[in-house]
């Protein structure tokens, strides 16, 4: 080890007030104004111990790992101001580390070196640190990321644990950390003058704001786990904590350590403090995936998606997201009631997620993590959602599409957890660094953001559409969905429009100072100390209209399609007030339709009976035989007391005002019977 190869170092560290780094043991890049900022013991989801890991250093194979991702994402300078040069980026991937606690600090000390960058050059510079030894370019990546972790370390020499295994000798490790012990003078007195130069109360305030900002609330945010219901309850849950010396409190503010408390927008999430990790541990919620961690800002899309699920209607998922974001839809869709006629063919609800390429590089740890929650109604499709067929078989029963694309995370205070933890773009780490996103990358994210909601407003079966970011720039947000809602309306479709729907589920009952509600369309939660930031908005089908009866006659009428059909004068009434008696219809006899091209045929009808009612009375005719006269039964009135009439209406009112077929023969009709 190296503290082995400087034993006479060892004596004057321990006399710090002694010690010529007395002055400078105080500034590192980590320093902060005051206790307000300073860090809890455990800020991060990490493992307990890799705090004390970090402040002795780390494995070499972390350096090379941070190394070759800082080669890859740092910003090039122009050529005529380049001092330092860092050689060409790395066409092959990047090399991965054995275990996800390593890769983690990898791409948190390439994070911070990427921050630092243009102060640990300064320092490289101004103390000549490769004046006597020059270093080759490939190498300086490796030695700006080392730089920056010696320095954190007070440029004290590395001290790896005593549990950690003895790892491989790595020439190019040890000669640059040589080389920083033997300089650590002129690197402590460098970052001094430097610090005076760019007049720095703290060394962090050479950051942006945002990164500042950012960095100080991701240092005490909360831990936030969602219940898996697949395995237990929420109530099981919370009763296991209280017997396990956990207190419930009301609110984010309350919480302390060993207390836990209800999220205000999730019903199925519990807060607990940064410090409870461990804690948690030893309960063993998390080792049987009882409780499962996952950032607040991946869990309001799921939650977003429960009041609109339907029994046997399936969800579609798109986008970019860890295998437990679809673990916590699954779980969501499992707990949605059976109909009530429950006929035995119900089939339960299925989460469908588009594959691509994204995710069938990782379809084995997605398929184990599945498997370890308990989920059974997941289905993976190979084909990438824009490429998707609407028409396809397998989404015939798709009821809801989850869309959470890949986007700028800029509402987000840990980048690198974020990204690591929901298989994020790891290329937005350069501008995540510096504070700000290029508009060159934000125009292509917007671009794919718009194809995926293009697409899912094709789909004929959808009625509901979720989108799901983490972004603060409208561009993404509300002018993208504004903009996709209108050009579905100007397109010619015979399906009903998508609108924006209220998200009102997911607002909190009490009013919060980290949450911001948009005229009710849209549900943003801005980052804060208490949580990451988010923007969830809601697409529903337009409601089918309904007509009333008389709005379907209207419209037939104004048609033409009911002439002669629809009356436009309601029936006349009988003179003599008496109730109308209705004749049934002869089943040998179709019922006529009245139409205004037999009116004359019924009034030379009417004529002949006028002229023959001397010879036979009318209504004694009809008791002598046994059917109905050529004609609306239900305008025949029977009288005991007529026996004719000559009067033409009379005879209009008798006989009706319509008739399709020929003047029946007059004997024939003379001899008629009402069948009643």
């Amino acid at each position: 080890m190296v503290k082995q190869d400087h034993p006479r170092r060892n004596p004057s560290r321990t006399q710090k007030k002694c010690s010529q780094m007395s002055s400078f043991k105080d500034l590192n890049l980590q320093e902060r104004s005051g206790s307000d900022h300073s860090p809890p013991a455990e800020t991060s989801l990490s493992p307990p111990g890799d705090l004390q890991e970090h402040q002795r250093g780390f494995a070499s194979k972390v350096y090379l790992h941070a190394a070759a991702v800082f080669q890859n994402y740092h910003p090039e300078k122009p050529v005529a101001i380049r001092l330092i040069s860092y050689g060409k980026k790395m066409t092959r991937p990047v090399p991965d580390a054995s275990d996800d606690a390593s890769r983690r600090c990898a791409y948190e000390l390439a994070f911070n070196t990427l921050k630092y960058q243009d102060l640990l050059e300064d320092i490289m510079i101004d103390s000549c640190l490769f004046l006597t030894q020059p270093m080759p370019d490939d190498m300086m990546s490796l030695v700006a990321v080392m730089l920056y972790d010696f320095q954190d370390r007070k440029f004290l020499p590395r001290e790896l644990l005593s549990s950690e295994p003895e790892e491989e000798e790595v020439p190019e490790v040890r000669e640059v950390e040589e080389h920083l012990l033997r300089s650590k003078t002129r690197l402590a007195a460098s970052l001094a003058r430097c610090r005076i130069k760019h007049n720095l109360v703290t060394i962090d305030t050479i950051l942006p704001d945002s990164v500042r900002e950012m960095q100080v609330r991701a240092s005490c945010q909360p831990i936030y786990a969602w219940v898996n219901t697949l395995k237990t309850s929420l109530a099981e849950v919370c009763d296991l904590l209280k017997t396990e010396g956990f207190s419930q409190v009301t609110s984010v503010g309350r919480l302390e350590r060993r207390s836990f408390c209800h999220d205000r927008n999730c019903q199925d999430l519990l807060v607990f403090t940064p410090q409870q990790k461990a804690e948690l541990s030893r309960t063993k919620l998390l080792s049987q995936y009882k409780l499962l961690i996952q950032d607040k800002s991946c869990c309001l899309g799921p939650c977003a998606v429960r009041p609109l699920l339907v029994p046997e209607g399936d969800v579609l998922m798109a986008g970019s997201f860890s295998a437990l974001t679809v673990a916590h839809v699954a779980a969501i869709a499992a707990s949605l009631p059976p109909l009530p006629q429950d006929s035995g063919a119900q089939t339960p609800s299925q989460v469908l997620v588009c594959g691509g390429e994204q995710q069938a590089a990782r379809g084995k740890e997605m398929q184990e993590t599945l498997n370890n929650v308990g989920c059974r109604n997941v289905k993976l499709i190979p084909e990438d959602f824009i490429s998707l067929d609407v028409c396809d078989v397998r989404v015939q029963k798709v009821h809801l599409v989850l869309l959470m694309p890949q986007c700028s995370v800029s509402a987000v205070c840990n980048p690198v957890e974020y990204l690591l933890q929901e298989n994020g773009d790891i290329d937005l780490l350069r501008d995540l660094s510096q504070g700000s996103i290029s508009r060159g990358i934000l125009d292509s994210l917007v671009s794919q953001q718009k194809n995926l909601v293009n697409h899912a407003l094709r789909f004929p079966k959808v009625q509901a559409v979720v989108y799901s970011t983490c972004s603060v720039y409208p561009d993404e947000n509300e002018e993208l969905l504004t903009a996709a809602l209108a050009q579905a309306r100007e397109q010619e479709s015979k399906l009903r429009p998508f609108r924006l729907s209220g998200t009102e589920l997911l607002h909190s009952h009490v009013a919060d100072e980290g949450e911001t509600q948009t005229d009710g369309r849209f549900f943003r939660l801005e980052p804060s100390a208490d949580s990451n930031g988010c923007f969830v908005a809601v697409l529903t089908r337009e409601p089918e209209a309904i007509e009333t009866p008389q709005e379907v006659l209207a419209r037939a009428a104004a048609k033409g399609l009911l002439d002669g059909i629809y009356p436009s004068q309601p029936a006349k009434k009988d003179r003599r007030g008496r109730q109308r008696h209705q004749a049934p219809r002869c089943a040998s006899q179709p019922r006529p339709r009245a139409s205004r091209g037999n009116q004359s045929d019924v009034r030379e009808f009417q004529a002949s009976q006028m002229k023959d009612s001397s010879s036979k009375p009318l209504v004694g005719s009809y008791r002598s035989q046994g059917s109905v006269p050529s004609g609306d039964a239900s305008s025949l009135h029977f009288s005991p007391s007529v026996t004719r009439s000559k009067d033409p209406r009379r005879c209009r009112d008798l006989l009706g005002d319509s008739s399709q077929t020929s003047p029946p023969d007059r004997a024939a009709q003379s001899d008629v019977l009402p069948c009643g």
